[in-house]
């Protein structure tokens, strides 16, 4: 019997893949709260099914994470709700936390005590499909009741098949922090496509852009297949505690290369934007962690804000990865004084 022997390493460079990629979201998460079993759910459409204080006690109960099509609403295509109350343990604390929601089928917008929080996809009439997106969404900590009760909802549209939150490890989880984050900045941005460098003023008037989850790619918020210029931006008010310190901004990880200002001023870039976009040359820039040191005099105490130019010449594109916030420039500069470069997957896999 002959054996292919590039089908095989392929085939095994396949599962190594997966298995790697596991791995890594194992060790850059650790879940604090379950969040898998018995929700409330019914069929239909409401925006007040948003509301914490709406009377759900004659809802259908229905288990997560599983089809709703295994549970009795055999055939169903169309719009249904999720909903649950939780609470978070005690004693806990962390400046970054994440609701994973895993594969959701085909759409969704998700609630936190009546603020919409995330997004994936894009709902009818302008329809776009996203199940195999996996729902990591950033909670910010202004919406999250850390005492008492909170109230989760969950917006699906299903337009066949296999409907609602279908599979995944559901829970609110709080990563392993490699950074030590002073202000998160995780959350809904404003966002556009096209290009203009007035966009980076801090007088522009933004409120007709989008809304758009960051960190996420794109193409998973209603922009499939957008390749060029794009611009997020957000506002935030600097911490008390965080006026007169050294500061840097982490971006996280960006698809492809992007320049990042800060009210108006420019103060990094990760490769380069041609005079014609078009015209840019990039290589791995996607995979690198974007950090930009603030020259102390451009934060204000009151608002402030970011504008980030992004070109994506291939395929993924945005702000897809964390973290997203401030962190003193000393913890910066410390933490990468004390890494240490460890050999990647494919370096130990084809040493010789």
């Amino acid at each position: 019997m002959k054996i292919d022997l590039k089908y095989c390493t392929l085939l095994l460079i396949g599962i190594a893949c997966i298995f790697v990629s596991s791995i890594t979201y194992a060790d850059d998460y650790s879940r604090v709260l379950n969040l898998e079993g018995n929700w409330k759910f019914t069929i239909g459409d409401d925006v007040e099914w948003s509301d914490p204080n709406y009377n759900d006690s004659n809802w259908e109960e229905i288990y997560v994470p599983s089809s709703w099509e295994d549970q009795g609403f055999h055939g169903y295509n169309g719009y249904g709700w999720y909903r649950l109350k939780f609470k978070m343990p005690k004693n806990f604390s962390s400046k970054s936390i994440v609701l994973v929601l895993g594969f959701v089928d085909d759409v969704d917008e998700v609630f936190l005590n009546g603020e919409l929080i995330g997004f994936t996809g894009s709902f009818p009439p302008e329809y776009e499909t996203a199940y195999n997106a996996y729902r990591k969404y950033p909670i910010p900590l202004d919406a999250l009741n850390l005492e008492g009760e909170n109230q989760l909802a969950v917006r699906i549209y299903d337009s066949q098949l296999a409907g609602g939150i279908i599979n995944g490890d559901i829970g609110i989880y709080a990563p392993k922090q490699k950074f030590n984050i002073m202000h998160n900045l995780e959350g809904l941005w404003k966002f556009n496509t096209g290009d203009e460098m007035k966009w980076k003023e801090t007088d522009f008037d933004d409120s007709n852009w989008n809304d758009i989850s960051v960190p996420a790619l794109w193409e998973t918020q209603g922009f499939k297949k957008y390749n060029g210029v794009a611009w997020y931006r957000k506002t935030f008010t600097l911490p008390q505690e965080l006026e007169n310190k050294k500061l840097v901004l982490l971006l996280g990880k960006i698809d492809d290369i992007d320049e990042c200002y800060l009210n108006g001023t420019l103060i990094g870039n990760t490769g380069i934007i041609a005079e014609d976009p078009e015209q840019s040359r990039f290589g791995q820039e996607w995979s690198q962690l974007r950090g930009y040191y603030i020259p102390s005099h451009l934060l204000t105490s009151g608002d402030n804000t970011i504008a980030v130019r992004v070109y994506d010449g291939y395929k993924d594109g945005g702000i897809y990865e964390g973290p997203i916030g401030l962190i003193t420039q000393e913890d910066y500069v410390e933490y990468w004084k004390s890494k240490k470069r460890k050999k990647s997957f494919w370096e130990i896999l084809f040493d010789n």
